[in-house]
């Protein structure tokens, strides 16, 4: 396989610093630069015209999303692989649906990052194995379910407002339900998502993009 210039964006030193030392060694890989945030990549990707960049979906100026999808229109020929720390199969689709091939959990080993830029080098999407695949595919396409859960349209409402930290009497009066109704639908969204607090609850609310981004 030829060649592959990255262009790396973080708006962290000691993260572009970790990706360059994990990818120093890669015969196939070599650094065309790097930017710390959404315009001064698409201002690299003009001078630079790298094959892949590696970026960051939570950036000053210019966010990722904006940046990777300026870039995927003006330069369809550069692939993107987003990086982030947020779990959640709605932003992996947004991320996808604006221009990236890719999309990987900063918690993830070198080796899935290698494996990442090797699909996407072969043609392929790659969606990080801490998500559920099929389901980004799926809300890329106008799904709503994640994971398998199907929530009615009360218990996303629900869920919404506890994430946003909202108690379950304030839940009551803002949708004009009862308290017990809404104790209940808190114990049926607990089963359902397995969610065991609020925090659990709070990152089903992102996956399910209830929250909007989190990038």
């Amino acid at each position: 396989m030829p060649e592959c210039r990255l262009l790396l964006v973080d708006d962290h030193a000691m993260i572009r610093e970790g990706l360059r030392a994990l990818l120093a060694d890669v015969p196939e890989l070599s650094l065309a630069g790097e930017a710390e945030d959404g315009r001064q990549a698409i201002a690299m990707c003009r001078a630079l015209q790298p094959d892949l960049v590696l970026m960051d979906l939570n950036m000053p100026l210019l966010d990722g999303v904006s940046a990777l999808t300026l870039i995927a229109r003006r330069w369809p020929d550069i692939l993107i692989i987003a990086l982030t720390s947020t779990v959640s199969e709605h932003n992996a689709a947004l991320a996808l649906e604006a221009g990236a091939v890719g999309y990987v959990l900063k918690r993830s080993r070198r080796e899935d990052l290698l494996q990442a830029i090797a699909q996407v080098r072969a043609g392929k999407i790659h969606v990080d194995a801490g998500l559920d695949a099929a389901q980004v595919m799926a809300l890329r396409s106008g799904g709503r379910a994640v994971s398998g859960v199907t929530l009615t349209e009360r218990e996303r409402q629900v869920l919404k407002l506890v994430a946003e930290g909202s108690r379950n009497r304030d839940v009551a009066e803002i949708l004009c339900i009862s308290l017990k109704t809404v104790e209940t639908h808190r114990l049926n969204l607990m089963k359902k998502l397995d969610a065991h607090n609020a925090a659990d609850m709070t990152q089903w609310a992102y996956r399910l993009g209830l929250l909007g981004s989190a990038f």
